[in-house]
């Protein structure tokens, strides 16, 4: 039977000559998530933080979107090994850890997801799609290069070090969340604040710095294009949840 060949976020960004476009995808719905992966997108974020995902609905959200050209990164819910080693184990080939303000967070997330003696990952690829349950013979040794790890920075604290999470050995990449960074600030719900845009140019710049890419949450077209002049080499530009949320209010909106 042959096994489907993907690749990790990593690899994408890699090979890419362009920022990638990311949409999150919040509903929980594998019928949503298809539709999404089918949209052009370069990348899409299957939240467990701010969304109703368990490990269930994120195993059918995976399996929904395997068919396209899409990069499906997972955002687990915290810190926890057991769940970063689940979401592995169900197949994702990338997960974004959120609020890393330091660089033993990092480095605990990149254990996480990778297995002795590199890191902490518990070993059970004969009962995972990971693995896709033992057909791929030699998984256990190449699940470092079949394992990518990003790690989100959201706070003033976490800016401040940004090129030394950045500089992590096993982090893939670093996103930077403007909204909990703006919150840190004082500056709650003002993503678009001119001190919270200067902070998150200076976390791209200075993740950048270390050649590690650096990536932005920023839903406004202008902001969006701004931090990829500025060095992001990923921006997530839409969610499907907020998509939906506007169009039906457009059709409310003009046939009431």
């Amino acid at each position: 039977m042959p096994i489907p060949v993907t690749r990790t976020f990593r690899e994408s960004l890699a090979a890419a000559d362009r920022p990638l476009a990311g949409m999150w995808v919040c509903s929980g719905s594998p019928l949503v998530a298809e539709i999404c992966a089918g949209g052009g997108a370069d990348w899409l974020l299957v939240d467990m933080e701010h969304a109703p995902n368990g490990l269930a609905s994120v195993l059918a959200q995976l399996q929904a979107v395997a068919a396209y050209p899409v990069d499906a990164v997972v955002r687990v819910p915290g810190h926890d090994p057991v769940v970063v080693k689940q979401v592995l184990d169900l197949g994702a080939r990338t997960v974004l850890v959120p609020m890393v303000d330091t660089p033993e967070q990092a480095r605990a997330a990149v254990a996480a997801a990778h297995y002795p003696p590199h890191g902490r990952r518990g070993v059970g690829s004969a009962l995972s799609r990971s693995a896709y349950w033992n057909r791929i013979g030699d998984y256990l040794a190449t699940a470092a290069d079949r394992v990518g790890v990003l790690v989100q920075i959201e706070t003033a604290g976490a800016v401040a070090r940004a090129a030394e999470i950045a500089a992590v050995d096993g982090v893939d990449g670093v996103l930077v969340g403007p909204s909990d960074l703006a919150a840190s600030m004082g500056l709650l719900g003002q993503q678009d604040h001119p001190e919270v845009v200067a902070a998150v140019r200076t976390a791209l710049a200075a993740v950048a710095a270390t050649g590690t890419p650096a990536g932005v949450n920023a839903f406004d077209p202008a902001l969006a294009e701004q931090y990829a002049a500025a060095g992001a080499s990923f921006v997530l530009v839409a969610a499907d949840v907020t998509a939906l949320a506007r169009a039906a209010e457009a059709v409310g909106t003009r046939f009431r």
